[in-house]
């Protein structure tokens, strides 16, 4: 099912003039609305070799990115086009064509380097075409994965720029698909048929010898095989065999075009949009078109500056605008969801805080699932010093509405009474028992009004509180009363307020109660889903390094097959190298640590009441340890 948006052309997203890279306003608005995943299919190879053809074909178009017909390179710099991806729903495709590679008429050749490199850091699937066969010359002319261990860092290393990281680089590189246009050579190997992928590893065999020539013509082999860990090959035959006919090969309709052409055609796009998946960068970060812009514009300003592009920097980037992005989201959606769900004033705290808690965990868990590497918490400490305030707002607010519709509904249950004293109904005889009677009809028909809220005891004791001295006053004036009989009631006046005022003072001590409790079931759930999402990030990292060993085992096998012993015993190291390292990721006690730095972080926002969050912090690390 088709999603996404629908771009009616391509449109260039990074400029090459005169050699130098900028990146094209328009093109990132339109990568900004984009929060789908995406899937990056770029293509590069020599110029006037038809990558431009292939790309429309995935575009479901004839026409779009543009072929020249002339020996001039038509596409300038990497140019976009994003469609909705044919069979994932609610994913885009992006494709991106760049300039033809190896143009005679460019007089810096490291602007070549430079367009390959970005290609296979934005890519999820990078396809080299090129034409007729894959021999020596092909592969030469495939000199740029070469200098990608000079053009690109996994790690910043404090901007290192000796220490060689290229090791890593198949735990981030795109799958490389080897397309070979107008092939003319039978699918044999020593006179057997092979497919299209087993001619490209063949193709990729180490040659055996020590010349200086044969080193030279192993080293893209090498990194072919060692940076690429999932490699594809497609052959297309020639579309016509009327030369004429292919100047203007996008205007041709399918049934001129030759059969056999026609089916590998299909099988390539089937498979593109089959078996690619998702842009992702190291440990499993999910790219959308809008950190796709960001990744754009990170990696061509480096360039611009003179260093060297890192995967590592450009994450933490991405990481820093993608977090605060995701604390306003949660930030937003608590409060909008606050406002829909409560009607101030609540009838009581409890029905407040029960909504608080749903929408702060709701809130939460947006901004786990839109946020990444926070590893210091910095911004989820943000989201809740936020929620925090919001909430300690909305209390004060609830307070407020108590308070004034309490004091409006008690000003007009009590006009009558007020009326009577202004007027002096009850300074006669038995004027205090009237005024007993008013009184208590004031506080019987206020107790039953619904929906008061929390402040509805304090505005009656205050209220009551501001009649006491008028009350002794009626009293004191009633001839009907003994001096003992007005002793006796005074006393009485007196002890009913004090035990109002207790009424009162442990309805706040129940209030505290409920917040603390509610405290440690925000901070329960905090640590609950934050150790989720710490447990999953270690998970995504021991997949990442496993697959990288599994793929580095496959290459020395390939080694030692081929007779290369020095070669297999020097991956070797990196391999016991890299199996250490996942023992350690598996059994290192830090994550403890990190929990309780987690715990930390999380108490600082509430220090009022960290002396008991401590308690559970450390009963929720003894049930991890489990």
């Amino acid at each position: 099912m088709a999603s996404g948006p629908s771009m009616t052309a391509p449109i260039c997203l990074v400029e090459n003039v005169k050699e130098k890279l900028t990146v094209n306003p328009e093109a990132l608005k339109i990568l900004d609305e984009i929060a789908q995943p995406v899937i990056v299919v770029t293509i590069v190879g020599l110029y006037r070799t038809g990558k431009s053809y292939l790309m429309n074909l995935l575009a479901g178009q004839n026409h779009g990115f543009h072929l020249g017909s002339t020996v001039r390179s038509e596409t300038k710099g990497i140019w976009m086009w994003c469609v909705p991806h044919p069979y994932k729903e609610n994913h885009t495709l992006v494709l991106l064509d760049t300039e033809g590679l190896g143009d005679v008429e460019k007089g810096d050749p490291k602007n070549d380097s430079w367009i390959f490199a970005l290609a296979v850091l934005l890519s999820s699937a990078l396809v080299y075409n090129s034409v007729s066969t894959i021999n020596h010359q092909a592969l030469e002319q495939l000199h740029y994965v070469i200098e990608l261990t000079d053009l690109i860092k996994a790690k910043s290393f404090s901007n290192s720029d000796e220490f060689d990281d290229s090791t890593e680089f198949v735990s981030f590189f795109p799958d490389f698909i080897w397309t070979i246009r107008d092939f003319t050579l039978e699918l044999k190997f020593e006179e057997s048929p092979i497919t299209e992928d087993e001619y490209l590893e063949n193709a990729l065999k180490l040659i055996p010898g020590r010349s200086h020539k044969n080193q030279k013509s192993n080293m893209p082999r090498e990194c072919i095989r060692q940076f690429f860990p999932k490699r594809k090959c497609f052959v297309f035959d020639w579309p016509t065999s009327d030369k004429n006919l292919l100047a203007h090969l996008e205007d041709l309709p399918q049934d001129q075009l030759d059969h056999t052409f026609q089916l590998q055609v299909k099988n390539f796009c089937s498979y593109i949009f089959t078996h690619v998946k998702v842009k992702t960068l190291r440990e499993g970060i999910t790219v959308t078109g809008k950190r796709l812009g960001t990744l754009v514009v990170t990696y061509v300003d480096t360039i611009n500056s003179g260093a060297v592009p890192c995967l590592e920097n450009a994450v933490t980037t991405l990481a820093q605008r993608e977090n605060s992005v995701a604390v306003q989201k949660a930030a937003d959606h608590y409060s909008e969801q606050m406002a829909q769900l409560v009607k101030l004033p609540t009838d009581t705290l409890q029905e407040l805080l029960d909504v608080h808690m749903g929408c702060e965990k709701e809130a939460t868990a947006i901004f786990m699932e839109h946020s990444f590497k926070d590893d210091k918490q910095k911004f989820y400490k943000e989201l809740l010093v936020t929620i925090e305030k919001k909430k300690e707002n909305l209390f004060l607010q609830n307070e407020e509405a108590s308070v004034k519709y309490c004091q409006a509904e008690l000003q007009q249950l009590s006009e009558p009474l007020m009326e009577h004293i202004s007027r002096g109904i009850f300074f006669i005889p038995g004027g205090h028992k009237l005024y007993l009677e008013a009184k208590t009809k004031v506080e019987q028909d206020y107790k039953v009004i619904p929906r008061k809220g929390v402040k509805a005891n304090e505005v009656l004791q205050n209220f009551l509180q501001s009649q006491m001295v008028l009350e002794e006053s009626i009293l004191q004036s009633d001839r009907a009363l003994t001096d003992g009989e007005k002793a006796i009631a005074v006393e009485r006046v007196r002890k009913e307020a004090a035990e109002k005022e207790n009424d009162l003072l442990k309805q706040k001590q129940e209030e505290q109660l409920l917040k603390m409790e509610a405290l440690e079931r925000s901070f329960e759930e905090s640590m609950t889903q934050l150790i989720k999402k710490m447990k999953e990030e270690r998970e995504n990292i021991l997949r990442e390094q496993e697959r990288m060993l599994e793929h580095k085992l496959k290459v020395q096998e390939e080694l030692l097959k081929e007779g290369f012993k020095k070669k297999s015993a020097e991956l070797g190291e990196e391999i016991n190298q890299l199996k250490r390292e996942i023992e350690t990721e598996k059994n290192d006690p830090s994550h403890l640590l990190k929990f309780l730095d987690i715990a930390g972080n999380i108490l600082m926002v509430v220090p009022p009441a960290a002396g008991k969050l401590i308690g559970l912090a450390m009963k929720i690390l003894a049930s991890q340890k489990k």
